[in-house]
C-alpha cells in the first residue's frame, strides 16, 4: 500500500491551527507541497515554518472561504505557484453557537451555513473543475460526529450533516473525472475552536460519558486517517464518512 505523498499538492483551508495545522504538517512530512489558507495571515506564516521544516514547499493565502471572490483567489494563487491542486482538505469552520434551535437566529444560521457548507461546496466546486482537467483529484472534508447525531450545538449539527451530504453528492457526481470524495467526522478534539466545550467541566464529562475511550481527542490524531484518504492507499473509497470519535458514535 503507498500511503506516500511525494509530489503532491495540498491545499488546507483553515489551517492556521487545531486540526488544519496538524494536517498540514503531517501531510508534509508525507511528502507533499502544501497550500494553506485561513483568514490571517501571520498565524499562517508560522504553519508554514513548521512545513518546511520537513523539506517541503509551503504557500501560506489569507483567505475567507465565506467570500466567493476569495475562493477564486485562492485557487488562482495556488495554480500560480504549484500549477496543480492534486488534494483538497477542507476544515475551515465558523466557532459553533450553542442557542438552542427555538432561540437562535437568522444572522446565526447564514453565518455558520455560509462557511460550513456553502463556502465548502464551491472551493470545492472550484478546485474539482481544476482537478477535472489534470486527470482526478481527492477530496477531504472535515464533518463532524455532530453531523451524525445531534448535540448541544444545533445549527453546527446541521451544516455538519449537510456536509456530510455533501460529500456523497460530489463523490457521486464526480467519479466520472477520477476524483475520489470522503469525509473524516471528528469527535470532540482539544483545539481552539473547542475550546468552550472541553473547557467546560458539565459539558466535557456529559460527551465522555458517552465516549467508551473516555477521553478528548488530541488534533493530531486525525491526521493518519485524512493520510490514508488522500494517498493511494485508499484507491477504492470514495463517498465514505469515517468517524474518528473514540467510539461515541456507536
Amino acid at each position: 500500500m503507498d500511503f506516500s505523498l511525494k509530489g503532491k499538492v495540498i491545499l488546507i483551508t483553515g489551517a492556521s491551527r487545531g486540526i488544519g495545522q496538524a494536517t498540514a504538517i503531517g501531510l508534509a512530512q508525507a511528502g507533499a507541497d502544501v497550500a494553506i489558507a485561513s483568514r490571517k495571515l501571520p498565524d499562517l506564516e508560522k504553519v508554514a515554518e513548521e512545513v518546511r521544516k520537513a523539506g517541503n514547499k509551503c504557500l501560506p493565502v489569507a483567505a475567507h472561504i465565506g467570500k466567493m471572490e476569495e475562493i477564486n483567489n485562492l485557487v488562482k494563487r495556488v495554480l500560480e505557484e504549484f500549477g496543480k491542486i492534486d488534494i483538497l482538505v477542507n476544515n475551515a469552520a465558523t466557532n459553533p453557537n450553542m442557542a438552542s434551535a427555538i432561540d437562535v437566529d437568522e444572522r446565526t444560521w447564514d453565518s455558520i451555513m455560509n462557511l460550513n457548507l456553502k463556502g465548502l461546496f464551491f472551493l470545492s466546486q472550484a478546485v474539482a473543475k481544476v482537478m477535472r482537467g489534470k486527470g482526478g483529484g481527492k477530496i477531504i472534508n472535515v464533518a463532524s460526529v455532530a453531523g451524525i447525531t445531534p448535540d448541544i450545538l444545533p445549527l453546527y449539527s446541521i451544516s455538519k450533516a449537510g456536509v456530510i451530504m455533501a460529500t456523497k453528492v460530489m463523490a457521486q457526481q464526480w467519479a466520472p473525472y477520477n476524483i475520489r470524495v470522503n469525509a473524516i467526522a471528528p469527535g470532540l478534539t482539544k483545539t481552539r475552536f473547542s475550546e468552550a466545550l472541553w473547557k467546560n467541566p458539565d459539558i466535557l464529562k456529559m460527551a465522555m460519558t458517552r465516549t467508551p475511550l473516555a477521553r478528548p481527542a488530541e488534533p493530531e490524531e486525525m491526521v493518519g486517517a485524512i493520510i490514508y484518504l488522500t494517498s493511494d492507499a485508499s484507491s477504492y473509497v470514495t463517498g465514505q464518512v469515517l468517524a474518528i470519535d473514540g467510539g461515541m458514535t456507536i
